[in-house]
């Protein structure tokens, strides 16, 4: 009980993380490139400004949520964990089916 314990906070911890609009628009961004950002380059793909992308980039890499990568001068940033591609992705999905009132998928389990 205490190991799942420890899951169930961690699993607490990321979702507060990504429950971050700004966040979550830096993430769908670098999901949507068809290669790994630089600071710049997601400033320019979400009109947030420098410090704002650095500090949020921050923390999900902290999180292990994004990966970076140092490449000469830049460090560029992805998202490579298929869970959390997987996880956003299907977010996605659920609020597009809200949005235009179609029914969700019936649980197989």
């Amino acid at each position: 009980m205490q190991d799942k314990m420890k899951i169930i906070e961690e699993v607490a911890a990321i979702y507060k993380v990504l429950s971050n609009e700004r966040r979550i628009l830096i993430i769908t961004s670098l999901m949507d490139a068809d290669k790994s950002l630089s600071v710049n380059q997601i400033c320019e793909e979400t009109n947030l400004n420098q410090p704002v992308v650095s500090k949020q980039l921050g923390i999900l890499y902290k999180y292990q949520i994004v990966c970076k990568e140092k490449v000469g001068t830049s460090v560029l940033y992805g998202v490579d964990d298929p869970h959390v591609v997987e996880m956003i992705s299907d977010m996605i999905q659920h609020v597009k089916h809200e949005m235009v009132g179609k029914p969700h998928p019936k649980n197989l389990f």
